[in-house]
C-alpha cells in the first residue's frame, strides 16, 4: 500500500489481491499484469488517473473513494488544483461513471456561477 511504482516494469506481474490503494502507477508497464478486478489506469487525460478495486480513484496526487469524489464541494475541488481542477472535475466524474457505473453529481456543477467561472 502506498508504493511508488512510477516507471516500474510490471509486465506480466500477478497483482491480484495486492492492495494498490495510494500506489503511484504513473508510467508503470502493466501489460499482461494480473490486476485486481475493476482496476484501471487511464492515460491521456490532464491528470494521471487510476481506479483500484472499483473503490479508489487517483487523479494526479489526489486519491479518494469513488463516493468521496462524487460528493466534493466546489471549494474542496478548487483547493486541490485551482481552476484547472474545477474545469476537469466533470470529466473525472464522466470517467468514473464509464468505468464504475453512473452515479450522483454535486448540484453545484449545474449552477450558472460554475459555468461562468470555468468559461472565463
Amino acid at each position: 500500500r502506498g508504493a511508488n511504482l512510477y516507471g516500474a516494469d510490471l509486465y506480466g506481474a500477478n497483482l491480484r489481491g495486492a492492495d494498490l490503494r495510494d500506489a503511484d502507477l504513473c508510467g508503470a508497464d502493466l501489460r499482461d499484469a494480473d490486476l485486481p478486478d475493476l482496476t484501471f489506469v487511464i492515460l491521456g487525460e490532464k491528470y494521471f488517473i487510476s481506479i483500484t478495486n472499483g473503490e479508489y480513484v487517483r487523479a494526479g496526487c489526489q486519491n479518494h473513494t469513488v463516493e468521496e469524489w462524487r460528493k466534493y464541494s466546489k471549494q474542496e475541488i478548487a483547493e486541490m488544483d485551482g481552476r484547472k481542477a474545477l474545469k476537469f472535475y466533470p470529466r473525472l466524474l464522466d470517467i468514473i461513471d464509464f468505468y464504475i457505473g453512473k452515479g450522483e453529481r454535486p448540484d453545484w456543477l449545474t449552477s450558472k456561477e460554475y459555468a461562468d467561472e470555468v468559461t472565463e
